[in-house]
């Protein structure tokens, strides 16, 4: 198993409702290809380095996981075409 942290940034202006089901949506993608979330970090709102779909603050979520090698890219598939998601990394920690 190995160790992933995927960088979540979520529309800011969606109300926290919809905003706390697009996070559950994406830890239930992780769980579904066989990864086991290990922490959740919610960072909040935080201004973006530059415009996204002009927007200018995002809420950035880090969710740490462990899971097999084809998990991420998985992981990676689904969570590109949900709407709500600005940008999103998914990297492999060392440990």
């Amino acid at each position: 198993m190995n160790h992933y942290e995927l960088a979540l940034v979520v529309n800011a202006k969606i109300e926290d409702e919809a905003r706390n089901a697009v996070v559950e949506n994406v830890k239930n993608i992780i769980t579904k290809h066989g990864g086991t979330i290990t922490n959740l970090e919610d960072c909040g709102k935080k201004r973006l380095a530059y415009d996204i779909q002009k927007m200018k603050e995002g809420n950035y979520y880090f969710i740490q996981f462990d899971a097999e090698s084809t998990t991420p890219n998985e992981v990676e598939q689904r969570v590109r075409i949900l709407d709500h998601v600005l940008r999103f990394l998914c990297i492999r920690q060392d440990a």
